[in-house]
């Protein structure tokens, strides 16, 4: 199995691209219902897990411009 093919690596595609699609950043709760749109069979645990992990995961894409709030570091100059 390739590692693109894990149910993590499916997971963090998904919420990096709603973040590219969000420049003003989402909400913890909104990227967790999104992805649970995309794919009900992900476990709920595992979406939230993966959404609180995505600063130490991808400190170089990543950043909580305000608590529970994440943004792409592209986008730090854009609302704030």
């Amino acid at each position: 199995m390739k590692n693109s093919d894990t149910v993590t690596s499916q997971i963090n595609t998904k919420i990096l691209k709603l973040l590219e699609n969000h420049p003003e950043g989402m909400h913890w709760s909104e990227i967790l219902s999104r992805i649970k749109e995309s794919n009900p069979n992900f476990h709920p645990k595992t979406v939230n897990g993966l959404i609180w992990k995505l600063m130490e995961n991808f400190p170089e894409k990543v950043y909580k411009p305000s608590r529970g709030v994440f943004k792409l570091i592209k986008y730090k100059k854009i609302n704030n």
